[in-house]
């Protein structure tokens, strides 16, 4: 019975701070933290150090590889090591801060199928001045836009529902509506998609068949 309550399980023992040191090496800060002299603890620390190098062989080759060890060696011992160090000693708060939410880039969440560059490309063409050059981009833009919508959705779709959506993404200063020259049609944007996609199933296809074409008649050892 002493045997089996002796017995220690990791859910009772002390939390890894950083988990691939091993518990040996927490328990060798916990005893560097725990000696009075200063000297003694200048000692300890630089042993642990050594020891930390021989177990992270793959980071001897990275940029201030010593600065990045005794951040680790003040980061398990919780800030509270006094040690002299040949660096500066990192600030928990800094540490512990935690990074401003970023946003998310897409800003009309319900037309995703046209990506995140057409917008980009309205404001290029609103910031125009009026002329055929002006009106040019503008086509283009719409005639992606078909593209776009066609990738996501292969049913045909008017001419109208592309120049209500230009209008909305352009802020009303991009009017397309009761235009008399029709985008590209459908059948030939849905024709053009699928035959890029064939000319590069085909090439991989006839790539593949090359080297296995190249293998034959060659010693294998």
């Amino acid at each position: 019975m002493n045997l089996i309550d002796d017995i220690e399980y990791n859910t009772e023992r002390e939390h890894l701070i950083i988990p691939e040191y091993g518990r040996h090496v927490q328990k060798m800060v916990n005893f560097a933290k725990s000696r009075e002299i200063k000297e003694e603890r200048n000692k300890v620390s630089k042993a642990i150090i050594a020891v930390m190098g021989n177990l992270q062989p793959h980071l001897r080759d990275v940029p201030d590889f010593q600065h990045k060890l005794w951040d680790q060696l003040f980061i398990m011992s919780k800030f509270d090591l006094d040690v002299d160090s040949p660096y500066p000693k990192p600030l928990k708060e800094v540490l512990e801060e935690r990074p401003e939410t970023l946003e998310y880039p897409q800003n009309f969440p319900k037309y995703r199928f046209y990506g995140n560059n057409i917008k980009t490309m309205i404001d290029v063409a609103v910031s125009w001045e009026d002329g055929d050059l002006k009106e040019a981009l503008t086509y283009t833009i719409a005639n992606h836009m078909k593209k776009c919508f066609l990738n996501w959705n292969k049913d045909t779709v008017e001419d109208d529902v592309i120049f209500n959506h230009l209008f909305e993404l352009s802020d009303g200063k991009i009017n397309l509506k009761g235009s008399r020259e029709a985008l590209v049609d459908s059948v030939s944007l849905l024709k053009t998609t699928s035959k890029k996609k064939y000319t590069n199933t085909s090439s991989k296809k006839g790539h593949q068949k090359k080297n296995n074409n190249s293998s034959r008649g060659k010693k294998r050892y």
